[in-house]
């Protein structure tokens, strides 16, 4: 065989598993314009990872009998979200005999219960909302260790609230951007209008996907009349919005979705108009700012990034950062011009980030960049935990170990 004839056939057999690759992802591409796939992708509810453990039974997570309180928080449109409530270390500890007495399980009435008439008796119980990322339920990966970082600040004093949005774990319904904000607002109900907590005492936490459920409640809540303003806002691993996202967003870090299309400006922009669920937050961040500097409402916003995130890329958190300090100015401020400013006022912490703090009379909008912690084991780091505390902190001084 002839030099030309082996390069013909090697070209014609390599073209066989190029031409299925690109078979297949025109055929992803096609799926992606139908809302229920679309939904399974951007949600992955279908991913449970705690597929042979019951979500009723925290003891097999690692938890102490009855540290958490399995219950369901009913929307406005009739659907159940299962929750957790965690009680915090100290706080267990001083009540565990009782604790350990009652029965376990789910229950019916959470009014009836030990955990949660510590949180709503006690004036001085603070309480984090857990908004969680895409995938997977409230038990899975790191989500149980963040709960511990999150109450870690004050062990005797700070509860969290945990719970799957619809179409995740044992909640009822299908996932959608519309149900999403209606669940964490439920959520949020439930926390001031039955647990009692006022605003002052509660810290909205999101991470990944959860940041853009954050966001949006938070956006929502603070141009309501009258304004209502939590202690605080954590996003870790945030993304500006679900179009920039999928542009470079690839699955476990290698699968990409969309990046390969986003070479070509007029085929991604033709695609984008088949994006169902746009999660805006770059516009609701700004809107959120720009809402409590107008109302004259204090506020404090935290972004948290990892340089090493492989599934959101940081630059994400660095434009919503800059979407947060624009909107606090009434000229606003252009990207290159803040990141002169961030050249004489950020702190480089080494191994350990850096940290940039932007304050206005009323409020205090903090990036933390990390140098490593990827995109979720970052949630169980002390930087969660400080966060949270310094919340509660600014709101009451006096809130101390």
């Amino acid at each position: 065989m002839t030099a030309s004839q082996t390069a013909g056939t090697f070209f014609k057999y390599a073209s066989i598993p190029v031409a299925v690759a690109v078979g297949l992802y025109a055929i992803l591409l096609g799926l992606l314009t139908t809302s229920t796939f679309q939904s399974h992708v951007v949600y992955l509810h279908a991913i449970q990872m705690t597929w042979f453990k019951d979500l009723n039974v925290p003891e097999t997570f690692g938890f102490l009998r009855n540290q958490v309180t399995c219950f369901s928080i009913r929307t406005p449109d009739g659907e159940r979200l299962h929750a957790w409530h965690v009680l915090p270390m100290e706080l267990y500890r001083k009540h565990e005999a009782p604790l350990v007495d009652e029965a376990v399980g789910l229950v019916s009435d959470i009014k009836s219960r030990l955990g949660f008439q510590l949180l709503r008796d006690d004036p001085d119980a603070r309480l984090v909302l857990h908004m969680h990322g895409a995938g997977g339920t409230i038990a899975s990966g790191y989500r149980v260790p963040n709960y511990r970082a999150l109450s870690a600040g004050h062990p005797g004093k700070i509860h969290v609230l945990a719970f799957d949005y619809r179409g995740f774990g044992n909640s009822t319904g299908s996932p959608s951007e519309t149900g999403l904000v209606i669940d964490a607002l439920a959520v949020v109900d439930w926390a001031m209008n039955v647990a009692g907590i006022p605003p002052s005492r509660i810290v909205i936490f999101g991470q990944s996907m959860g940041t853009a459920v954050t966001v949006a409640i938070s956006k929502h809540l603070a141009t309501q009349t009258p304004p209502i303003v939590l202690a605080g806002v954590v996003l870790v691993a945030p993304f500006v919005d679900v179009a920039t996202l999928v542009s470079t967003y690839r699955v476990a870090g290698t699968i990409p979705i969309l990046s390969p299309i986003a070479r070509f400006p007029p085929l991604f922009k033709a695609l984008q108009r088949f994006i169902k669920d746009k999660w805006m937050s770059k516009d609701s961040i700004a809107e959120y700012v720009r809402a409590n500097e107008l109302n004259g409402e204090s506020y404090r916003l935290t972004i948290i990034h990892a340089e090493d995130d492989y599934d959101i890329p940081w630059h994400h958190s660095q434009l919503l950062f800059w979407h947060a300090v624009s909107a606090s100015l009434p000229a606003g401020i252009s990207y290159d011009e803040l990141e002169q400013k961030k050249l004489d006022s950020r702190r480089d912490l080494g191994a350990a980030g850096s940290v940039m703090e932007w304050q206005t009379q009323n409020g205090v909008i903090r990036e933390e960049i990390l140098k490593t912690g990827l995109h979720d084991v970052v949630m169980g780091y002390p930087i969660i935990s400080m966060a949270v505390m310094r919340f509660f902190e600014a709101a009451d001084p006096s809130f101390t170990i």
